[in-house]
This record gives structure tokens, C-alpha cells and sequence, in this order.
């Protein structure tokens, strides 16, 4: 049985999450600070973790970052504001997914079983688009052989795009590839602030991108001089 960790402050809406999650038939731990969440993943290292953004001594982020400094689980954050600066800094410190505050609870299954879903199905391949290196069976990415640190979620963007090397995939595509889903539950800002990150660290110039491309109306693609290519 798949484990979650729950930390959210309020204890009628933990009591309520933890109910309908352990009825979806996971295994839930719960806790409703930052120093019980660490204290609880440390005693049961989770499958996933669902953090609130807002806890009495201190963030989601925090906890976040000390989990990343471990693991690789999926981390989706609960968070009442919708601000784009409080996604990206999400983001930025390794989460996987958002969603904001009020949701439904069905809502709130899918992203967990989409991101579970992910973190199971790993590729093996390594794909070579010079001067980039993606091991896909180790979630890195090198340039020229020095690595470029990348969240999960930016490494399954990046994953897609350079997989499909020319080819101009639409934001759907994009999305569905990033929560397994039709995106009907995902904020349209979102992919635009995973694509300026990720761009911000693989462009030389990421004001005007060279790799990641924009095609205006459509989405966007991966595009390098030598074309990209598949290693095993």
C-alpha cells in the first residue's frame, strides 16, 4: 500500500483529507506543522507528500527543501493563494504540482494518482542533443558534461520536448505529459512559469531562446543544430 504525507494546519480540513485519501486505499500519516512533517517523514519515508504553503512555524517550501535534501518523492503543495510568485517559488524548490485552495477532493486524487503514476514509470533511455545529455534513468541533465540541477516537474517538460526534437507540441500536449491529465485542473499560468525556469537554465540567452521555442498560437519545441538522439 502507497503511502501519503499530509501536513496542513487545519484539522477539519486534515481530517477530512485524510479520510478521502485513505479511502482511495492509500496509507496516510498526518501532521500539522513543519517539525511534525519532518518528524513524520523521517519515522515513514512516504510515496508522496501533499504540503500546505501556510503552517504555524513556517512554510511548505521549508519542508520541502529539507525532504529534497533525501528524496525524490512527489510533493504537491495546498496553498490559498494563487499569486505566480508563490507557484514559481514552489517550484523552484522541487515541488511537482499545485493546487489551490478551495478544490474538490476528486481533483485533489487525480493530481496524487497522476503524480504517482509518474514517479513509477521512469524511462531508461538517455537522450543526446548536443551539448545537452539527459539520462532519463537517472533524471539528470548535463551540458558539456557539467550537470544542470532541474525540479522533477522541469525534467518531464524537458524530457518531452527534447523526445519529440522538431516537433511542435501544443500546451495541451505539454500539460498532459507534465499531470496526466486533460489540464482542465491546471492553472493556463503554470506551464508558462515551468518554461521561463527551465529556460533561465539551459539558454544561453533566455530572453531569446534557442532551444526552446516558441511557436506562437501552438506551444512550443525543442530545437538543436545537430538533432537529438537516443542512447540505451
Amino acid at each position: 500500500m502507497q503511502k501519503i504525507l499530509l501536513v496542513e494546519d487545519d484539522p477539519a480540513l486534515l481530517a477530512g483529507l485524510q479520510y478521502s485519501v485513505e479511502k482511495d486505499g492509500y496509507q496516510v500519516y498526518t501532521a500539522g506543522t513543519v517539525r511534525d512533517g519532518w518528524a513524520c517523514f523521517l519515522r515513514e519515508p512516504p510515496d508522496l507528500a501533499v504540503l500546505d504553503v501556510g503552517l504555524p512555524d513556517g512554510t511548505g517550501f521549508d519542508l520541502c527543501r529539507r525532504i529534497r535534501e533525501q528524496s525524490q518523492i512527489p510533493i504537491l503543495f495546498l496553498t490559498a493563494r494563487d499569486e505566480e510568485t508563490q507557484v514559481v517559488m514552489g517550484l523552484d524548490m522541487g515541488g511537482d504540482d499545485y493546487i489551490t485552495k478551495p478544490f474538490r477532493l476528486r481533483e485533489l486524487l487525480s493530481r496524487i494518482k497522476a503524480l504517482l503514476r509518474r514517479s513509477a514509470d521512469k524511462p531508461v533511455q538517455t537522450l543526446v542533443s548536443d551539448p545537452f545529455t539527459l539520462k532519463a534513468d537517472e533524471s539528470r541533465l548535463f551540458r558539456n558534461n557539467q550537470e544542470i540541477a532541474l525540479t522533477p516537474a522541469e525534467y518531464r517538460l524537458l524530457h518531452m520536448l527534447m523526445r519529440h526534437e522538431g516537433q511542435t507540441l501544443t500546451r495541451d500536449q505539454l500539460l498532459t505529459a507534465l499531470w496526466d491529465s486533460s489540464g482542465d485542473f491546471v492553472d493556463e499560468n503554470t506551464l508558462s512559469v515551468y518554461i521561463r525556469r527551465l529556460r533561465a537554465k539551459v539558454e544561453d540567452t533566455p530572453s531569446h531562446p534557442a532551444y526552446i521555442q516558441t511557436v506562437r498560437g501552438v506551444g512550443y519545441r525543442w530545437k538543436s543544430a545537430e538533432g537529438c538522439r537516443t542512447c540505451h
